[in-house]
């Protein structure tokens, strides 16, 4: 029950119009908060490892742990691989154990976005019970090693879409749609909430069918973020806000305490503030309760 991909978290997700949160840990405390909190108030949860972390610590080590927290928990948990560009990377982290993958092949062109997006979809489903995330149109900022600058985004077209999913068989699709990955550099930054709706239309009017993600949650305000979720985004990507709590309440720990030199300690202040940034995410985006 507790190790899911995160096809079987999302179709309920879509129909019920709520968001399971997806979290990017950078190291296992991470990992430990973020299952911790979800736990604790009966969410169920899509833990993310960009490439980079996922490298440093290692797919198998990630995976391992993964299981040993999902097997014990009482809620419904699905390890994701974010934003890889490398085909043969989400190879080896499909056959580690993530049950979620996502191939970023948004830069490129049309037809080289489909080649790479159906290429991982059929290896995962061929390997075992892992369903695979697909983008479209080009999400701006920068998340792990990708950068997309302003000029380069473009948003994802509706038609387009459905083209997109019937050439990959893509589980899951992330549509850009004017949001932004790190933080935002205006306090209303422009999003296209009439084509997020055109695009959940297209998929899921007669029911869930394709479960729509929502990239760059961070800066976000709360009424923007309950009505990407109203409108069906039923993933609700969230990074750059953990760094942040992860490094603010390792400097402050460290800054009141120089006479200290326990590890432990600075770890137990991480999970704290890990801790309470998910249980706000929870709050907003109405999965607590729906394990």
């Amino acid at each position: 029950m507790a190790i899911v991909n995160a096809r079987e978290l999302l179709f309920k997700a879509t129909e019920e119009k709520y968001a399971v949160g997806a979290f990017n840990i950078t190291n296992i405390i991470e990992m430990e908060a973020v299952v911790e909190e979800a736990i604790e108030r009966k969410a169920p949860l899509i833990i993310q490892a960009s490439v980079s972390p996922s490298k440093s610590i290692r797919p198998e080590v990630i995976a391992a742990v993964y299981r040993t927290l999902a097997e014990s928990a009482p809620i419904p948990i699905c390890m994701h691989l974010d934003h890889c560009t490398d085909v043969d990377f989400c190879r080896t982290c499909a056959d580690a154990g993530y049950t979620n993958i996502m191939i970023d092949a948004s830069k490129q062109v049309y037809e080289e976005n489909v080649r790479q997006t159906r290429e991982v979809t059929e290896y995962c489903h061929r390997v075992g019970n892992i369903s695979v995330e697909g983008e479209l149109g080009t999400v701006a900022g920068v998340e792990d090693q990708i950068k997309v600058s302003e000029d380069e985004a473009a948003l994802c077209d509706p038609e387009a879409a459905v083209r997109f999913v019937e050439e990959t068989g893509v589980d899951i699709l992330a549509p850009a749609i004017g949001t932004a990955h790190g933080i935002y550099k205006t306090a209303n930054p422009k999003l296209d909430f009439d084509r997020l709706k055109r695009i959940f239309d297209l998929f899921n009017a007669k029911g869930p069918r394709v479960p729509l993600v929502i990239h760059g949650g961070t800066g976000l305000s709360p009424e923007v973020v309950k009505k990407l979720v109203a409108l069906g985004g039923s993933k609700f990507n969230v990074s750059t806000d953990l760094k942040h709590a992860l490094i603010d309440a390792t400097f402050d720990y460290i800054s009141a305490n120089r006479a200290q030199y326990n590890p432990g300690k600075v770890d137990k202040a991480v999970k704290e503030a890990i801790k309470k940034r998910i249980n706000y995410w929870i709050d907003l985006l109405g999965c607590a309760g729906k394990a």
